[in-house]
């Protein structure tokens, strides 16, 4: 690995603070409407997310680009939805982290119930990481790397991101 300078990477953040970061401007978005994950096993995901995760699981249709392919679609809560596509009949090869791709995704929860969906992961025999006493990683059952966060929301391990 080769060496890191430190000051001159911190300089180059500020930098971009300073040029990009702007105090009360709102969003020309409503917030996120799903964001779409690949799955091997349509009801292992739901026996996952909606069973251990305690995520209604919300509609399951057809996928519309892909013949006997599932679009489906669980409750994350603020009226946020986290979906899924299966693509019976192609090779696509277990999950894979990638440079350019999804390293992990957030999901806040309330710190009672992030207490209790931890152990609900250790009831189901799911591995985690848990980092600050507020957030938990582990991985789904296809290999997405997930993180359970108790912070409130735009709030991450004290720093206020929104």
């Amino acid at each position: 690995m080769t060496d890191i300078d430190l000051p001159a990477i911190e300089a180059e953040r500020d930098r971009i603070r300073t040029a990009y970061l702007k105090e009360g401007g709102t969003s020309s978005a409503r917030g996120l409407h799903h964001v779409a994950i690949l799955c091997a096993d349509v009801e292992r995901t739901i026996r996952f997310y909606q069973g251990v995760l305690e995520f209604p699981l919300t509609e399951i249709v057809g996928n519309r680009d892909y013949d006997g392919s599932n679009h489906f679609f669980f409750d994350i809560g603020n009226g946020n939805l986290l979906a899924f596509f299966d693509f019976p009949g192609l090779d696509l090869g277990p999950y894979a982290e990638v440079l350019g791709g999804l390293h992990h995704l957030a999901i806040s929860v309330e710190p009672g119930k992030w207490e209790r969906l931890k152990h609900n992961l250790d009831t189901a025999g799911v591995e985690y990481l848990e980092e600050s006493g507020t957030s938990i990683y582990f991985r789904d059952p296809d290999g997405a790397r997930i993180e359970l966060i108790a912070d409130p929301l735009g709030e991450m391990y004290g720093l206020k991101v929104l």
